[in-house]
């Protein structure tokens, strides 16, 4: 894998940091009911997340000698609480995955100029933070014993 592979896998994950970010911003915005309050709060806490993982991708592109995308992943509309906690679990998953895959990309760079353990270890504290994400969501769903 080339140096500009991993730049790639590192500004698709930017990009789904982005639509993240707007995302759970925008679906915090439809919510309401009378348990509304702590789901808003939630939900705007973890695009704070999002934002910070935006903050520390952009910083590790640059690091490479890449420059950061702007572009932004698909975003899914929801209706209602139910379809916002599914969606954003089903994004958080996705995320998960593709940070996985960074992760073992980054474990054959080994030895390689480019390589850098700070990489891999930012890497993977952002991917501790969405799996959190993922077992809140689940929580909230009254799902049990994620496998994530």
């Amino acid at each position: 894998m080339t140096k500009e592979s991993i730049l790639e896998l590192l500004n698709h994950a930017l990009e789904l940091e982005h639509a993240a970010y707007v995302q759970y911003l925008s679906h915090a915005e439809i919510v309401d009911g009378i348990n509304a309050e702590p789901i808003i709060a939630r939900l705007k806490e973890i695009a704070g997340d999002e934002l910070k993982h935006q903050e520390k991708f952009r910083t590790l592109i640059g690091l490479l000698g890449g420059v950061p995308s702007m572009g932004i992943a698909a975003t899914y509309p929801a209706k209602d609480v139910k379809g916002i906690l599914e969606q954003n679990l089903k994004n958080e998953k996705e995320a998960v995955d593709t940070y996985r895959g960074i992760i073992e990309a980054l474990k054959k760079e080994k030895g390689k100029g480019y390589y850098d353990h700070l990489l891999e270890h930012e890497v993977r504290h952002i991917l501790m933070e969405e799996q959190e994400h993922i077992t809140e969501l689940e929580l909230l769903l009254g799902i049990q014993g994620s496998s994530y």
